[in-house]
């Protein structure tokens, strides 16, 4: 029987994802991560940038993510393949989709539910140029219509 009460702390969110992808399906992992990295993530010391998720055989792994050292709680290498936990069947079903149509995968953001730190990642396609000026000309009509309301 699960537990109902599932509280969610967000602790980063990959923003940059969004203007550089469309975001088609997601999927929630676990990331095999030792005692001084989870430390580390409960400060908010990490970063995504150019980080992605890439399958090897039967199994994904998350490169790219840094978590920086924290000295007093021991040492760890930061830029390390960081192995994603999912359902063999969930796995099957994204290599499929990566492989059929020339998708990539990639983390949107780290979160914390109940007690075990958990990784949204996303099946996405590459916005082109025009795509990107697209989503900086909405940004900019929303908020200038939010100007014009006041």
């Amino acid at each position: 029987m699960e537990n109902k009460n599932k509280t969610i702390k967000i602790i980063a969110e990959n923003k940059r994802a969004y203007f550089q992808y469309h975001v088609l399906d997601r999927w929630e992992a676990g990331i095999v991560l030792i005692g001084a990295e989870v430390k580390a993530i409960r400060c908010g010391q990490m970063n995504f940038k150019d980080s992605y998720v890439d399958s090897n055989g039967s199994e994904l792994f998350l490169i790219g993510f840094h978590i920086p050292a924290i000295v007093p709680f021991g040492s760890y290498v930061p830029d390390r393949k960081r192995k994603l936990l999912l359902h063999k069947s969930e796995i099957n079903r994204i290599i499929g989709k990566i492989t059929e149509k020339g998708l990539t995968l990639i983390p949107l953001r780290v979160y914390f539910l109940n007690q075990n730190v958990k990784l949204e990642i996303a099946t996405a396609k590459g916005k082109t140029n025009y795509d990107k000026r697209r989503t900086i000309q909405d940004r900019e009509s929303k908020l200038e219509m939010k100007r014009n309301q006041w």
